[in-house]
């Protein structure tokens, strides 16, 4: 009797991991959720796209971008944080919520604690740029323009907290120049007031502002990023303009609810790094001036950290007021 239940509960153990790797085996078995806390258009949302689609094909089911743009990625990020942990709504993280955990004195959520990450899919820097009718066609001259009208410039970027609004807070630090940051909820928005001469220059990737630049409308006039970027290699760094010590270098990165099962976010670790070596994607985020590339959770995870030690350190010695 005793080696009839010892057999019997070997079989259940064995049925019962066999059903759990079934499962698992599915996902998923039902549409996944990105959430894109950026407007369409911008960087993110187009980069993101490119990979969804991708994940669709080998995964063989739709990866939904939704995209709610605002408050500095706050409101996206809230809203993964009430999900439940099963790998079906995803995140798209950048710095710029390293940015914010050390720029807001308080949020509704902890990166570290709620998120769960996965992996990056792009590098990029970010873009000072003007408008093609502006007196003014280096970043020499535009901080010369800004410091002979103090508080008459106006600098556009989207929502507070994100990496372009702080990009523009860094710059103003380290200048010393008297502009008014404006923010706008999309970079369509950005565009129209520029062009339209509301805004003396506006901080965006050149992803999102690739089609202005193109057709001459848009004047280049310095990257956030410590070298050229290859995509636009005529156009200086801000530390080349003069700006000493500037650099802000962009990620976006993918990441899920803390509690998600391992074998899932494995699972979709395994195929960002894929999709991230495919020529054509790396192809595609070059001409947008993105770098495709991947990284274990782990290392995603203590990029994370690291970024937020150093936008304090640098929210901190540049006397840049916390948010509430």
């Amino acid at each position: 009797m005793r080696r009839w239940l010892t057999f019997a509960a070997a079989v259940a153990l064995t049925a019962g991991l066999t059903a759990q790797a079934n499962a698992q085996a599915k996902y998923p078995e039902r549409p996944v959720r990105i959430i894109v806390p950026f407007g369409a258009g911008g960087l993110a949302d187009n980069s993101i796209r490119l990979v969804a689609d991708k994940l669709a094909q080998r995964l063989g089911q739709q990866f939904v971008i939704e995209n709610e743009p605002g408050g500095g990625g706050i409101q996206a990020a809230a809203d993964l944080a009430k999900q439940n942990p099963d790998g079906y709504t995803l995140l798209v993280v950048s710095n710029g919520t390293a940015i914010s955990e050390a720029l807001f004195e308080k949020l509704p959520y902890n990166a570290e604690r709620d998120f769960a990450p996965i992996s990056t899919v792009a590098w990029f820097d970010m873009m000072f740029v003007a408008s093609a009718k502006a007196p003014y066609k280096t970043m020499q001259a535009a901080i010369a323009e800004a410091k002979a009208k103090p508080s008459e410039m106006n600098v556009g970027t989207i929502n507070p907290g994100s990496t372009q609004n702080f990009s523009a807070e860094l710059f103003r630090a380290l200048t010393h120049v008297n502009v008014t940051l404006v923010p706008y909820r999309t970079t369509p928005e950005i565009v129209v007031a520029l062009l339209r001469g509301d805004l003396g220059m506006a901080v965006d990737a050149y992803t999102a502002l690739k089609g202005q630049v193109d057709s001459g409308e848009i004047t280049p006039l310095a990257v956030t990023g410590i070298k050229r970027n290859p995509a636009m290699p005529n156009v200086p760094t801000l530390q080349e303009a003069g700006v000493s010590g500037y650099e802000v270098s962009g990620w976006n990165a993918i990441f899920t609810k803390v509690g998600t099962p391992p074998a899932i976010i494995d699972q979709l670790n395994k195929e960002l790094v894929a999709i991230t070596q495919m020529p054509d994607i790396k192809q595609k985020y070059a001409d947008l001036g993105i770098e495709a590339r991947s990284t274990t959770p782990d290392e995603l995870g203590k990029r994370m950290k690291d970024d937020v030690a150093k936008w304090s350190d640098v929210i901190a010695k540049n006397n840049i007021p916390k948010m509430k």
